[in-house]
């Protein structure tokens, strides 16, 4: 029987066919975000970690100018990465799938998970890369900083399981092992949002831990689109009880 891929591949170039044990791959969903995917990709190959490969899911835009802009870029800039990859979901299959594919196309044990419209610092892969290394953990993450229609830090803080039990704190841009992903069972679709939620607290039951660096390392992007000011807001109490079924142990409050 042959098996139907659903993604189809729109640009590839490997440039190192070799994977040293610090490549780190930048995993970027994409959908419809082409006005700001090139901001988010300038910072990606600004970053000082010198191994970086690039896997880029556009989650089958509907604005033909995002995926164009999408591999004007990758074509551009390719040769800053061992391996540029640029996928297109044959059908929306929405953000969580979108990172899963990533990940499954990922060379390298270690992947740094950004959405398309956020940004990092120079030195975030390469700092997120020391703590993980330093510390054995199965992933690691920084403080946030919003930015665009609201300007503020996020709530970022040590890893502790305790703190999970009432809200989420820990965003999804980080460094996550390939490994980990594996073992939780990767990202799951949750009608309104809260997949990244989701995502710690199947690492916290896996006995799994995440590292704090805690540097203002990576940016958020506010914007009136952004799911964190629409979906999310608007479907809270559902959220809440398809969360915490789940996971019973939370406490969550509406």
């Amino acid at each position: 029987m042959t098996r139907v891929v659903p993604f189809e591949i729109l640009f590839e170039q490997v440039n190192e066919s070799a994977v040293a044990d610090d490549t780190v791959t930048v995993a970027v969903s994409h959908y419809n975000y082409g006005r700001f995917l090139p901001e988010c990709l300038d910072s990606m190959a600004a970053q000082t970690h010198p191994r970086l490969d690039l896997v880029v899911v556009d989650d089958a835009s509907t604005m033909e100018s995002s995926v164009r802009l999408a591999r004007e870029w990758i074509e551009s800039h390719a040769s800053r990465f061992g391996r540029a990859l640029l996928l297109r979901h044959r059908r929306n299959q929405g953000l969580a799938q979108a990172r899963n594919t990533a990940f499954g196309e990922s060379r390298s044990d270690l992947v740094f998970v950004i959405d398309a419209d956020d940004q990092a610092y120079p030195r975030a892969i390469a700092r997120l890369f020391e703590a993980m290394r330093d510390t054995g953990s199965a992933a690691a993450y920084t403080q946030l900083e919003f930015f665009g229609v609201e300007e503020r830090l996020g709530s970022a803080d040590v890893w502790r399981k305790e703190w999970f039990e009432g809200d989420n704190y820990i965003d999804a841009t980080s460094l996550i092992s390939k490994r980990a992903w594996q073992e939780v069972g990767g990202y799951t679709h949750i009608e309104g949002g809260w997949e990244d939620y989701d995502f710690w607290c199947k690492f916290v039951e896996k006995g799994l831990s995440a590292a704090y660096v805690p540097e203002i390392l990576c940016r958020y992007r506010q914007h009136p689109s952004s799911m964190m000011r629409t979906e999310t807001t608007e479907a809270r109490n559902a959220l809440i009880i398809e969360v915490t079924l789940r996971h019973p142990w939370l406490k969550l409050k509406p």
